[in-house]
């Protein structure tokens, strides 16, 4: 739906105190938690009293229930925070809040299918919204800027300020503490605060906090009329048209056949390869074309199965649509074993579990378009069920440490501790940081004591990665979970053993 840069005027708003002085409240309380200072438990408390701003800062102010709903949610949201600082952990967050802000202005749609547009249609007016305010502002024909006025203002102040600085000059001159009180002061403290990238911080802080306690929407340039519906039914030898759409669909069904044949063959069946291939170069061959083959089957899906297409007066079509489908959704349950068959044989990494984590997800969104077309259900359910896939998903995962889960894999089906799999690369488990150190441990104490040059190799790595932990900033602004866990393991009798 198109969208042009005037935003929603549901009603003309009073900029009163409140949310002034709650803009104001916020940046500086950014610039004490928040700058210069690694992310931690800091990030949360920030964004609860980001929270409490927007409540406070509301036209209308929620009911006593609302507010401690949404002050529930926020902190549930932020939770993922708490356990480590991370990106998935930050866009939950400030999806959170947006939440908050939306709700608290009655600009939150009934139904959860309409929640993704209002969400885009909050997010591109964010950047904007604060300059926007303060020219509107100033164009007030009551608040047009007047060097006369502004000269006249600075003149009120000069003759109270000369004659404040020559009673505190007398004063000094008179009293002792006074002076020592003056000359104490670091003006070079004072000076700090006009660091470029300190203001940056500051006016980055305001554009996003204002937009958040003072919510708008991007306008819709175009409405459909309530009730009349647009239906595009294009010629039967049109592109998109019956005979086409059904040639296709005949087509790509038996092109898939032969792939899902050799995958039930090769792959599920464990059949013998040519000589010159493995299992895991099989796998590792068709785990990321195949993803990109269902993504180009699940738009073609899409454009098939529009209201008002072919699809929708004929059963032939459907029957095949449904069985493609099935195809796709075999297709990534076939990539996710080809990529568990490749980390059996290369180990695993974090490059890896991403790829695991999104052909999950393609293949909830498979399952959702079947559902979409079984339940004649619209375009927007569609996107509003997979945007609670993708934040259910980006929720679970952000708890997850998954530099520690790869080590303790890795090392768990080594080669020096299992006999079966891979020689653990040792050098790829110092990159993944300090986590990695009790999956060290189980790896120093599998190794035999004859083995001196990689016990000395491993006890080197983890005392790099010791140092590197011990050595973080330790400010109570940048605590989390995670490292809590980590120093406590490092301070229990088993590891200083080691």
């Amino acid at each position: 739906m198109d969208t042009t840069d005037t935003l929603t005027e549901p009603m003309r708003i009073k900029y009163g105190s409140v949310p002034i002085a709650a803009l104001f409240a916020l940046v500086a309380l950014a610039d004490f938690l928040i700058f210069d200072y690694a992310p931690g438990i800091n990030l949360v408390l920030f964004a609860f009293a980001v929270c409490v701003g927007i409540l406070l800062s509301a036209s209308k102010r929620p009911s006593p229930l609302t507010t401690v709903f949404l002050l529930v949610f926020l902190i549930l949201a932020s939770a993922p925070l708490l356990e480590a600082p991370s990106l998935t952990g930050v866009v939950l967050c400030f999806g959170a809040l947006m939440s908050v802000a939306l709700v608290s202005a009655r600009l939150m749609p009934g139904r959860l299918a309409g929640v993704p547009l209002v969400f885009f249609r909050f997010a591109v007016v964010v950047p904007l919204r604060l300059v926007e305010d303060c020219w509107k502002y100033h164009a007030t024909p009551a608040k047009h800027f007047s060097f006369a006025g502004a000269r006249q203002s600075v003149g009120l102040w000069v003759m109270p300020l000369v004659l404040a600085a020559v009673f505190v000059s007398l004063f000094a001159a008179a009293n002792p503490l006074i002076e020592i009180a003056l000359r104490s002061i670091d003006f070079a403290v004072l000076l700090q605060f006009l660091d470029l990238w300190r203001i940056g911080f500051w006016v980055t802080i305001a554009i996003v906090v204002w937009a958040m306690l003072q919510p708008r929407l991007k306008r819709r340039s175009a409405r459909l009329q309530e009730g009349r519906t647009f239906m595009i039914v294009p010629t039967r030898n049109a592109p998109l048209g019956h005979a086409s759409l059904l040639r296709s669909l005949l087509l790509f069904n038996a092109v898939f056949a032969v792939q899902t044949l050799l995958d039930l063959v090769y792959l599920w069946g464990g059949a013998d390869l040519p000589d010159h291939m493995s299992h895991a170069e099989y796998a590792h061959r068709g785990a990321y074309p195949l993803i990109a083959t269902a993504l180009l089957a699940a738009g073609f899906v899409l454009l098939a199965m529009r209201r008002g297409g072919p699809g929708d007066h004929s059963a032939l079509i459907r029957g095949l649509v449904h069985a493609w489908i099935g195809q796709n959704i075999l297709l990534c349950l076939s990539s996710m074993l080809r990529l568990d068959l490749y980390v059996e044989v290369y180990s695993l990494t974090e490059l890896r579990i991403a790829a695991g984590i999104w052909m999950g997800l393609v293949a909830i969104g498979l399952v959702l378009i079947l559902l979409r077309i079984l339940l004649n259900r619209s375009n927007e359910w569609l996107i509003a069920a997979n945007f609670v896939s993708l934040i259910s998903v980006l929720y679970v995962s952000a708890f997850v440490d998954f530099p520690g889960v790869i080590a303790r894999f890795n090392v768990a089906h080594s080669q020096e501790v299992s006999h079966e799999g891979p020689p653990l690369d040792i050098y790829y488990l110092s990159t993944l940081g300090p986590s990695a150190i009790p999956a060290l441990d189980l790896h120093i104490r599998a190794l035999p004591q004859y083995r001196t040059d990689k016990i000395s190799e491993a006890q080197l790595i983890r005392g790099s990665l010791v140092w590197k932990f011990e050595h973080r900033p330790r400010d109570w602004r940048s605590w989390s979970f995670r490292s809590s866990r980590l120093e406590a393991y490092l301070l229990s009798p088993a590891a200083i053993a080691r």
